[in-house]
C-alpha cells in the first residue's frame, strides 16, 4: 500500500479497519503493518500508532522487562516522573533508602492537605514493610550532583545494613515523624502513610498514599527550581520502536522554562 491516497473524514478512515486519524484530509500512506498501524503525511506531523508491541522490540529489554513488572509501553511513551529517596526505619532499627520514581503529588481534602501517591511499591520489599511497622517516611530529593550516590542505596539493601550512611550519605533524625532524613538532598519531605490500593486486583506492587506533614527546603532550590539543582525526572529506557538500538539506558533529566502560562 506504500504510495497510495487515502481519504480520512470524520475523524475516521474511510476503510473498514477502523484506525483513527486526527481530521479530515488526504493522506499518503507510508507504511501498513499489524504492529505500527498507519504513518500519514497530510497537515499535521506524522504519528505512528502502537497498540500491540512492535516486532522490532522482540528481544530486547523493552519485552524483557516484563519479569520485572514493566509494560513495553512505558519505554516507547517516556513520561517522565520525578526521582527521589524514599527513607524509612527498619524493624532492628536501621536507616532504610528506597529510589522511587513512578509517584505524583497532589492537593486534596479542600486544600487540607498536600500528598504523595507512590505508584509502585513492592509487597516484598523493605519499604512496603516499613511503612506498614512505623506509618512514616521522608521523601528525599536530590540534585544532580549527589544522585550517584543515593544510587548506591540499591546495592546497599542488605537487613542489617544502614542503607543511608554505607552509601557516604548522612543520616538526620526528622522533625514530625518517626523516618531518618537525608542531610545532603536539598529538600525532605516528612510524610505520614495512609492507604494503599492494588491498581490490578492479586499485584505483588501497590500504590501507596502519604500525607506530607511538613518540609525542609534549602534556600537556592526555593530562589531556582529548574535545572540539574532541582527536582530530577527519571525517564526509563526510552525506545524508539522505527530505530531499536542493541542497548539503552535510564536517564535522569532536569527541568528548564519553556513558556510561562499566566500570573495570579
Amino acid at each position: 500500500m506504500a504510495g497510495n491516497l487515502l481519504h480520512v473524514e470524520n475523524n475516521r478512515i474511510g476503510k473498514s479497519d477502523g484506525r483513527l486519524a486526527d481530521k479530515s484530509t488526504t493522506v499518503k500512506i507510508l507504511a501498513v503493518d499489524s504492529y505500527t498501524g498507519f504513518r500519514t503525511e497530510g497537515r499535521k506531523k506524522m504519528k505512528y500508532q502502537y497498540k500491540e508491541m512492535p516486532e522490532s522490540m522482540r528481544g530486547t529489554y523493552g519485552e524483557f522487562a516484563k519479569n520485572f513488572g514493566f509494560d513495553w509501553k512505558e519505554f516507547i511513551m517516556g513520561i517522565p516522573t520525578p526521582m527521589f529517596l524514599v527513607t524509612t526505619y527498619k524493624s532492628n532499627g536501621q536507616p532504610n533508602a528506597t529510589m522511587q520514581s513512578w509517584a505524583g503529588f497532589t492537593s486534596a481534602n479542600h486544600g487540607g492537605g498536600y500528598y504523595a501517591i507512590l505508584c509502585s511499591v513492592n509487597k516484598g520489599g523493605h519499604l512496603y514493610q516499613s511503612l506498614h511497622e512505623k506509618k512514616a517516611a521522608v521523601l528525599n530529593f536530590m540534585s544532580s550532583d549527589l544522585y550517584k550516590a543515593c544510587m548506591k542505596t540499591i546495592q546497599n539493601n542488605q537487613f542489617e545494613t544502614d542503607e543511608i550512611t554505607s552509601s557516604g550519605l548522612t543520616v538526620e533524625k526528622a522533625s514530625w515523624v518517626e523516618a531518618p532524613m537525608v542531610a545532603e538532598c536539598f529538600m525532605n519531605l516528612e510524610c505520614r502513610y495512609l492507604w494503599e490500593k492494588e491498581i490490578v486486583p492479586g499485584d505483588d506492587h501497590v500504590m501507596i498514599c502519604l500525607e506530607v506533614a511538613g518540609g525542609h527546603i534549602e534556600k537556592d532550590y526555593m530562589e531556582d527550581m529548574f535545572g540539574g539543582k532541582g527536582v530530577l525526572y527519571n525517564v526509563h529506557y526510552p525506545i524508539d520502536p522505527e530505530d531499536v538500538k542493541e542497548k539503552g539506558c535510564d536517564y535522569a533529566a532536569a527541568l528548564r522554562k519553556v513558556n510561562q502560562s499566566c500570573e495570579y
